[in-house]
């Protein structure tokens, strides 16, 4: 009997840190030293945990496009609390993203607003600590 409370203390712990592991903080893959400000269309949105996923193409002076995915720091349901969901931002829509560009030079950003082309602005980032630094924002 004591060692299947072993075994199953033992799998639990193991399943908290792969959690933890997965959920990783603003720092461990953006730098808040490179900031971006991406004009471009929407491609897909994808809601999902840890962190809500934007892709847009992005075309550039030359006419050439690039695909990024921008990360919100915020989780689907802060999202949703916040007024954003799934038909808020459908393919096709031209938006501005401003955020963080990753650690290893990829596409991807994690995402702090969005501006959709009529002017309006939701915030994506995030307010806890696996966001920016608070001096990341003062541009």
């Amino acid at each position: 009997m004591r060692s299947r409370v072993v075994v199953f203390v033992g799998a639990g712990l193991l399943l908290a840190a792969v959690s933890a592991w997965a959920h990783h903080a603003f720092a461990a893959e953006f730098d808040a030293k490179k900031p971006v400000h991406l004009t471009g269309v929407v491609t897909k949105l994808e809601l999902v945990n840890p962190h809500a996923w934007i892709y847009i193409d992005v075309k550039d002076a030359s006419g050439q496009v690039s695909s990024w995915a921008v990360e919100a720091g915020a989780s689907p349901n802060i999202m949703m609390r916040r007024g954003f969901t799934k038909a808020s931002l459908p393919a096709g829509s031209e938006v501005i993203v401003d955020g963080y560009r990753a650690k290893d030079g990829s596409l991807k950003a994690s995402g702090s607003n969005l501006t959709y082309a009529d002017g309006r602005t939701v915030f994506i980032g995030s307010t806890g600590a696996e966001g920016p630094p608070p001096s990341a924002d003062k541009k």
